[in-house]
């Protein structure tokens, strides 16, 4: 089309760059992405079982690795930049759409084939996005290009199982086989997702910037940590009545456990793993980059959205006006409380063995202590056991702020050095905006 084309008028693509940062885009786009997980949650409390779970992993991991192949994209070239963000607002409200009609993907099959069919379409979009955009960024490459091939088969079954998936239970007369075979497909949809991804090895996992693989999953970490605050908030129906004390103290449980999470990756293992990719090329960057943060921050996730489920139960009970406060927790709020975060700092741990090559024997410890305390919270009242997790939590974080405290300030020290040599890099560019030098008045 040239100039004269929708490409030439809105800019062409830009590539990556080595020091690139995410932009405020990609940021956007994430917003809309944990929009997602929200819906997750919001249909898996309405009924908690072990089937729903199960399709709420499904679904996560489904949803996960849509994303995983977006970042792979955003290794190659600018989200913000030129004509792609026009691609991208279609892959967001494809991926708005698949959120939407989440509640309706697991429902009777006999009942609607709608909810089943958007889930279907809207991935379709999703990959077809992405697809574009490989092309694009391979057109002047043959022999990426011919590369391409081995992640076809990838795309296209994983399209038709998903659209069999909303097709055909319905026309199954026996529910209990039509469900069956509908969580089959699914279960194939993501072995085959996530097994494509061992099998292909390096291809197409390129990170030209260390800096912005790990900035992108650390920040969709915290906005899922944000969902979960979220989450328990609304789904406790602490907006809809008057505070008391014990749900205003269960409430503060819930920010302190989770900022304790934050902080039992953000304060050490984060930030190592950050030094580490970057320290790290070629072949071993790309295994890393796809083990560790591809593959190793879904449990995160996952730990992150049980925990929410549980904490949301267990404070809509303890505000509850009329609830005795020596209540105890109904149902499998406790199990999903503990388990999450087990999952969570199994996940975590995983990740520093990957990325570090290293195991904090404090945090195997921690999980003991966490799975030794769900037969003993059971029979607690629910703000007891909100309180135990939260004084779990809080114990591992103090403890590794002492017994760690040498190897946390050289860490700091070494992370603030670049962070000041980085402003003030960018105070020196900036400053010819201006005609001034840096510092001066």
């Amino acid at each position: 089309m040239g100039d004269r084309g929708w490409r030439g008028r809105l800019g062409p693509s830009v590539s990556i760059a080595p020091a690139t940062r995410v932009d405020k885009f990609e940021i956007f786009f994430d917003l809309v992405f944990v929009f997602s997980f929200f819906i997750i949650t919001r249909a898996t409390a309405a009924n908690i079982s072990g089937r729903q779970l199960l399709h709420a992993l499904l679904v996560l991991a489904v949803l996960w690795w849509c994303w995983v192949v977006h970042t792979v994209v955003a290794t190659r070239v600018r989200i913000g930049e030129g004509f792609v963000p026009v691609l991208m607002v279609v892959a967001m409200a494809a991926l708005f759409c698949f959120a939407l009609a989440l509640p309706q993907a697991f429902m009777d099959p006999r009942t609607s084939e709608a909810g089943p069919m958007v889930v279907a379409v809207s991935y379709v979009v999703i990959r077809a996005v992405h697809l574009t955009m490989f092309l694009h960024i391979v057109r002047a490459n043959p022999v990426e290009r011919r590369q391409l091939i081995r992640y076809a088969p990838e795309m296209l079954l994983s399209t038709a199982l998903l659209l069999v998936a909303a097709l055909l239970p319905a026309h199954i007369s026996n529910t209990g086989m039509a469900e069956f075979v509908r969580d089959a497909l699914w279960v194939s949809v993501v072995l085959l997702q996530y097994g494509t991804g061992l099998l292909a090895r390096t291809w197409g996992w390129e990170v030209t910037s260390a800096e912005h693989w790990t900035e992108r999953y650390d920040l969709i970490l915290i906005i899922a940590l944000g969902e979960s605050v979220i989450s328990v908030g609304v789904g406790s129906n602490l907006l809809g009545q008057e505070p008391t004390l014990p749900g205003v103290t269960a409430a503060v449980f819930g920010i302190v456990f989770t900022a304790a999470l934050w902080w039992a990756h953000y304060d050490l293992v984060g930030p190592a793993a950050r030094i580490a990719l970057h320290a790290t090329l070629g072949r071993r960057r790309i295994l890393m980059a796809r083990d560790a943060y591809a593959y190793l921050y879904l449990p995160m996730i996952a730990g992150i959205i049980m925990f929410a489920l549980g904490a949301e139960g267990i404070v809509h009970d303890i505000a509850e006006p009329g609830v005795p406060v020596a209540e105890r927790a109904h149902g499998p709020d406790v199990p999903l409380l503990f388990g999450g975060v087990f999952l969570y700092l199994a996940g975590n741990m995983l990740f520093q063995l990957r990325t570090l090559h290293t195991l904090s024997w404090l945090r195997v410890g921690t999980l003991g202590v966490l799975a030794a305390s769900v037969p003993v919270a059971m029979p607690l009242p629910g703000l007891a056991a909100l309180g135990l997790l939260t004084a779990i939590c809080v114990g591992l974080i103090t403890a590794e702020v002492v017994l760690m405290s040498q190897a946390r300030h050289a860490l700091r020290a070494a992370v603030l050095e670049e962070r000041i040599a980085y402003e003030a890099y960018e105070a020196q560019y900036r400053a010819r905006w201006h005609g001034m030098p840096p510092g001066s008045t």
